[in-house]
């Protein structure tokens, strides 16, 4: 008997995973834009043009589904899985393939487990379009391999488990952002001042002249190194930069971190730099708590 799905948020994951997979009209789902006056008739016309049932309550939607897609925004993430676990059936796999944190998974893992529900982590690495059903998925949880298998029964083709802990899928996809999203950051601030210094094509000519493919370990290492050894030497080149951004009037958020985290590690004081990244990663983690990088455990 093929299985029925509940999605809750019909957005544009949502509604991709749907109609990307021949179980649309097995899916029976909730999106909270039907309690809205404004929002409701675009959201019925959404649910008809993806041939899935739609529903007016929460409940309607997790009675007796024995798979629960959780597609909602973060900061609805949470207040979903504490809803939903009110009325979820009992044994049901509980999909939680939001973007937020590990810690607030693991706060929603409680609230869904308290219920009798199987809570699983997952963490969509790549933009939902257009890889639909093929995008990424990282999952973790005590249910983590039944989750992937009746994922898979869905269409979804690229899914891997990471673990048993809630939170592990999460921790990969949010600490990943910090590079991603980071970088992007960093580019805005470097090209909107470079437009507006008028020297945009020499400033992009010289990265290009500069940058060098390597495989993000290699890349690390070098990076870590040159902070280490010349961390406070570039903070006071960087404390330059933010004066340049300033005057220009473009921003200096992402250099303003820069020249922090630059400090920071310079401050260590490190004079033996040890070979390979995890050397440099124990010694930074070891001694970082003098200017506050020790991290906290999640």
């Amino acid at each position: 008997m093929e299985q029925e799905v509940g999605l809750i948020g019909f957005g544009e994951a949502g509604s991709t995973f749907a109609m990307a997979g021949a179980w649309a009209a097995r899916a029976h789902v909730f999106d909270c834009k039907t309690e809205s006056a404004v929002e409701r008739n675009a959201m019925l016309a959404a649910y008809a043009q993806a041939h899935v049932l739609g529903a007016r309550f929460m409940e309607d939607v997790l009675s007796g589904v024995g798979l629960v897609l959780s597609l909602v925004t973060a900061d609805q993430a949470l207040e979903v899985a504490e809803v939903a676990a009110e009325c979820l059936a009992p044994g049901a796999i509980y999909c939680d393939m939001n973007s937020v944190a590990p810690q607030t998974k693991q706060a929603a893992a409680a609230a869904i487990e308290a219920a009798g529900g199987h809570y699983v982590d997952v963490a969509v690495m790549a933009p939902v379009n257009p890889a639909r059903l093929s995008v990424p998925l990282l999952l973790s949880g005590g249910q983590a391999d039944e989750a992937a298998a009746r994922l898979g029964a869905l269409g979804f083709a690229n899914m891997r488990v990471v673990g048993e802990a809630v939170g592990r899928a999460s921790s990969i996809k949010m600490i990943r952002s910090v590079m991603v999203k980071g970088l992007e950051a960093l580019t805005a601030e470097c090209v909107l001042a470079a437009e507006a210094a008028g020297v945009r094509d020499e400033v992009l000519a010289s990265l290009d002249a500069s940058e060098k493919a390597r495989p993000w370990g290699e890349r690390a290492d070098y990076n870590l190194d040159r902070m280490l050894v010349h961390g406070l030497r570039r903070a006071a080149e960087m404390e330059e930069v933010v004066k340049t951004l300033e005057a220009l009037g473009t921003g200096a958020a992402m250099t303003r971190g820069a020249v922090q985290r630059q400090r920071a590690i310079g401050a260590l004081g490190v004079t033996d730099v040890p070979e390979g990244l995890s050397g440099k990663l124990e010694v930074v983690l070891a001694r970082g708590e003098v200017v506050g990088l020790r991290p906290e455990v999640v």
